[in-house]
């Protein structure tokens, strides 16, 4: 691969520009491809907390859970969970659990096969050394800056 600057002149570049950058490349990536088979980012992690659990969650514990991601929002996260089940993907008890129907399993094998060949695509010559770097070095970032994140 061929940088955009010299290791010189690249450590003087903003993390705030290249962080933002990144951030763009990878969501529009990732939202372009959920789009190609019909879904968005919001959907499939609806579809993956829901599926990935032995234990039935709420509408509630997952909305709580996912509103924060890339700044959603509760109303929007509300919105896709509806969008869901009217898809049929979920069901929604009247306590509020959610449960994955055979049509949401199926599509979240097939969803989870696109998220794998995605994760592979953004990987590509990066060690999970440099990876784990990455995210330590980002983090200490948002640490500095008086920010806070975390991600289950």
């Amino acid at each position: 691969m061929e940088y955009t600057h010299s290791d010189t002149d690249l450590i003087k570049q903003p993390i705030g520009y290249w962080s933002w950058a990144a951030y763009k490349a990878v969501i529009n990536r990732t939202r372009a491809a959920l789009a190609g088979i019909g879904t968005t980012q919001p959907q499939w992690w609806v579809i993956a907390q829901v599926a990935r659990t032995a234990t039935p969650k709420t509408r509630d514990e997952v909305s709580h859970l996912l509103r924060n991601y890339l700044d959603t929002g509760p109303e929007a996260m509300e919105s896709e969970i509806d969008k869901t089940i009217v898809r049929g993907w979920i069901t929604e008890d009247s306590e509020g659990r959610l449960g994955i129907t055979s049509q949401g399993r199926a599509f979240y094998d097939k969803t989870a096969i696109l998220q794998s060949e995605l994760w592979t695509e953004r990987h590509e010559g990066i060690s999970d050394e440099e990876y784990l770097t990455t995210l330590k070095v980002l983090q200490r970032f948002i640490h500095n800056a008086g920010g806070r994140a975390w991600h289950h």
